[in-house]
């Protein structure tokens, strides 16, 4: 390994892929949509690579258009990943739970569970929820920022101080003398904030790597402030290098200024991923997903990237001279510039869209060797201090990503050999933590 390996993860969100052509491709089976065994299989093919963590994202309302596919998350992500942990041995299982609508013994409990089944390998993104669905669907008004924020910050903290109220010197259960816990140490925590409350303790000793870690996506403003005190993840989404250089600076410095040392948060950038031999391979595989998921469609949604009609009956031809001209791309779609360069390069319409042009996280379509570039490229520009891959089309592209690009960063020494820890935080290279972290005082939390 030389001073430039990272991290890398995978999203298992929809059964099928993060394409919308994934589950109409010739071996998808369309009922499958609440099947795991696809998202197990993917997670094993993630561990035979070597990564540190599968992340499961997760909406409480119907997230998608159910008229043209499946929605993009349907099972609960917690009990999925419950289903995928005797399934693996190594590789970490990273939740999304709300801290809007789950109370914090639920949350220490369920995650807790998650970590001691795994043997130490639950990771839990910590979310507050925004969605006017979500709220309704619990019957709740959407809180002001301010108010969500305060609940949010108050259910990490008792959810940690929860995870220590069984401490490690309670021991073990002992036959011979008949003492089965040290119960001096599993002690009541007694803490109220102006949303949440608990008494404690937990009823769960703690699992091997103390307890899990915790990750939250890249939010400005209060989401940062809580992510310097609580994260060890941060999961975001920039729409250039420049950008997650930028992001991943202010989180450095915020965590600084919390009282921890900046090395402890690790920031994970998203990548949409297609791979092939070649970069024409790539290109005609994401093109065939394009087909797949409605080209009248996908070409409607590329007219308005790129402030021109595109007639479906034209979408292998190269636009033209006057269409060319009259090109504006949309100023607030992230990979609107690359769609343009893209089009005066002559490349059809459907080309472009093989291209990933659509997708929401940033898109790598290429080789092994194309992606391994980018990857390196990032990390060693300090955007990064790794990645959570997202792939197209989970029928093979697991398999594809594992077998093609992963060797090629193996050979680089970028990533190792195999695993060298159990844990989640021995991956991540995290102390063992167990409680709250000493240097947060009672006013930051609950």
């Amino acid at each position: 390994m030389n001073e430039n390996s990272f991290l890398l993860g995978a999203v298992l969100g929809q059964m099928h892929g993060n394409h919308p052509g994934a589950w109409r491709m010739p071996g998808a089976d369309p009922n499958a949509y609440t099947d795991v065994t696809p998202l197990i299989r993917a997670a094993q093919a993630a561990e035979r690579g070597g990564l540190d963590y599968v992340f499961l994202p997760d909406r409480v309302f119907i997230w998608g258009d159910l008229e043209s596919g499946p929605p993009i998350v349907t099972m609960e992500p917690t009990l999925t990943l419950a289903a995928i942990a005797p399934a693996t041995r190594r590789i970490g299982l990273v939740t999304t739970m709300s801290t809007s609508f789950v109370e914090p013994y639920t949350l220490a409990r369920q995650l807790r569970a998650l970590d001691v089944m795994s043997h130490g390998r639950a990771g839990w993104q910590a979310i507050p929820s925004y969605e006017p669905e979500a709220f309704a669907n619990y019957g709740r008004p959407v809180p002001s920022r301010s108010d969500k924020y305060e609940r949010f910050n108050e259910a990490i903290h008792i959810t940690q101080a929860l995870w220590g109220s069984w401490d490690r010197a309670a021991g073990t259960p002992d036959k011979a003398t008949g003492r089965f816990a040290d119960t001096s140490k599993i002690r009541p925590i007694d803490l109220r904030g102006r949303h949440v409350a608990s008494r404690g303790p937990l009823q769960i000793a703690p699992s091997e790597q103390g307890q899990p870690v915790i990750f939250m996506p890249f939010a400005s403003g209060l989401g940062v402030q809580a992510a310097s005190r609580y994260a060890n993840g941060i999961i975001a989404q920039a729409s250039s290098l420049e950008e997650s250089k930028a992001q991943r600076d202010i989180m450095r410095s915020m965590t600084v200024e919390a009282g921890r040392d900046a090395d402890e948060v690790k920031f994970l950038s998203f990548f949409a991923l297609t791979v092939g031999p070649t970069l024409q391979e790539a290109v005609e595989r994401r093109m065939v997903l394009e087909e797949a998921a409605g080209i009248e469609q996908r070409l409607a949604h590329l007219s308005a990237v790129l402030g021109v009609r595109l007639d479906p009956a034209d979408r292998d031809k190269p636009l033209s001279s006057a269409q060319l001209g009259s090109l504006r791309p949309h100023p607030g779609v992230a990979q609107a510039a690359r769609a343009l360069d893209l089009a005066r390069e002559g490349r059809t319409p459907h080309e472009i869209l093989g291209h990933g042009v659509l997708d929401q996280a940033t898109s790598l379509v290429g080789t092994a060797e194309q992606i391994a570039d980018t990857l390196q490229e990032w990390v060693e520009a300090g955007a990064a201090d790794g990645f959570t891959v997202v792939i197209d089309d989970l029928h093979d592209g697991m398999d594809a990503f594992v077998d093609q690009v992963v060797p090629v960063l193996r050979r680089r020494g970028l990533r190792p050999d195999d695993y060298t820890g159990a844990t989640l935080r021995d991956h991540l290279g995290l102390p063992e933590q167990i409680g709250l972290d000493p240097r947060l005082t009672v006013d930051e939390g609950a």
